[in-house]
């Protein structure tokens, strides 16, 4: 009876997201709370069991602190670099004044899909975002776009370990190898190709953005580099030394700290610290609550279902549906359950599991990082406004599925 009462707050803090915009009440606040009853009550009717629930719950935030250390170091940077107009001014100098609509959709999604293969799909989409809110979009186009973005973050992540976490699952528990692995970044070109058209549809005009002369000082340029090291030293620390990423990106921050302190003079200027105040804590406190619910549902056996019943179908019609499942069930801590089922898969149909995993979570906002973050960052773009989208996501998502199928299945056969 527990169980099922558990599983209804699950679903009771979907429908507390879903309907933000009726009741007003912030998702942060909504399933930070179910989160941390449905635990509680899970040591309430513990019993003998409680050391084991205990055990668990410090699993859970273990892994949640480490996301939010993370989360809360690429935030800090992008918001000094927001702040100093340093992305702004960058962008500038990419782009021109002028530009037609679809041709910044079109561009903004090339951009999110590389810098998404190789680093985090976190700061692939602040940047992203960052890049899209500098343009004075109409509102449709904004929200067309961010949709675009969080799409294209998913699908550029599922072709290198660097770029997913279940890619990297996948990877290391030896079903493919990374030259495998590299034949899904054709699907993803081309299904986020074919969103961008889709949503491109009926877009018309030109956007312009105000070009302002920024003088970049020493500590802007100083900082930025600092920033760019940081991530290209989260991958190569991680593929050459196992160095958790959070490690590498917290030693980056406090670089970026101590560089400020030293060349940073003008006392009229923030310190450097006060920058992480300005981050969005709400998309933490979501995260929070969000993460704990998953936890729970993986305590009571919610995801072991899953994938039990991954098992017992056809592996290319599970692999498509595991996907549409992880937009509503976090794909990590799926991805661990159905590896731990040890499915029989041809590496054809791993490479299927890890693109459906990588890239099903973009069907719902709440479904992957991206969309969690993305929706902490733009009040304009809720539940509702990108469920709209959903047959477009999922055209494109079943299109990139079935180009994995063949792609995989056509080169493997070549190659024996």
């Amino acid at each position: 009876m527990l169980d099922y009462f558990l599983m209804f707050l699950a679903v009771l803090a979907l429908l507390s997201i879903v309907f933000e915009e009726v009741t007003h009440i912030n998702k942060a606040k909504t399933t930070l709370f179910l989160g941390c009853l449905a635990w509680m009550l899970l040591f309430i009717n513990a019993g003998t069991e409680q050391p084991r629930i205990n055990h668990h719950l410090e699993e859970n935030l273990l892994e949640i602190a480490i996301l939010w250390l993370f989360l809360m170091s690429t935030m800090t940077f992008v918001a000094y670099l927001n702040a100093q107009g340093v992305i702004q001014a960058a962008i500038q100098k990419i782009f021109p004044a002028k530009i037609g609509q679809r041709k910044l959709m079109l561009a903004i999604a090339g951009f999110a899909l590389l810098l998404s293969s190789f680093c985090d799909n976190v700061t692939a989409t602040l940047v992203s975002l960052a890049l899209l809110q500098s343009f004075n979009l109409p509102l449709d186009t904004r929200i067309k776009t961010a949709v675009l973005v969080i799409f294209s973050v998913n699908s550029g992540g599922v072709a290198l370990i660097t770029g997913d976490v279940t890619t990297l699952m996948i990877f290391l528990d030896g079903h493919v190898q990374i030259t495998q692995l590299l034949l899904l970044f054709v699907p993803a070109f081309i299904s986020v190709a074919v969103l961008a058209v889709l949503l491109s549809l009926g877009v018309q005009g030109e956007v312009t953005t105000e070009q302002t002369k920024h003088q970049f000082s020493r500590l802007e340029i100083i900082i930025s580099l600092i920033f760019i090291g940081t991530i290209g030293a989260t991958m190569a620390l991680n593929i050459l030394y196992g160095v958790p990423p959070v490690l590498t990106f917290l030693t980056g921050l406090s670089t970026m700290f101590l560089v400020g302190r030293l060349l940073n003079k003008d006392t009229e200027r923030p310190a450097m610290l006060d920058y992480i105040r300005r981050i969005e804590y709400d998309t933490l406190l979501f995260f929070l609550g969000i993460l704990l619910l998953v936890g729970m549902l993986k305590e009571i056996g919610v995801l072991n279902m899953l994938a039990d019943a991954y098992a017992q179908y056809d592996p290319s019609m599970s692999s498509y549906f595991a996907g549409v499942g992880s937009a509503l069930v976090d794909n990590v801590p799926l991805t661990a359950a159905l590896l731990k089922a040890q499915p029989d898969l041809s590496v054809a149909q791993w490479l299927a599991l890890t693109y459906a995993v990588g890239v099903g979570g973009s069907l719902l906002v709440i479904g992957s990082a991206a969309g969690i973050i993305a929706m902490s960052k733009m009040s304009e773009l809720t539940f509702m406004s990108y469920l709209k989208y959903a047959p477009a996501l999922l055209v494109a998502y079943t299109l990139g599925y079935l180009i994995t199928m063949w792609l995989s299945n056509s080169l493997i056969a070549v190659t024996g």
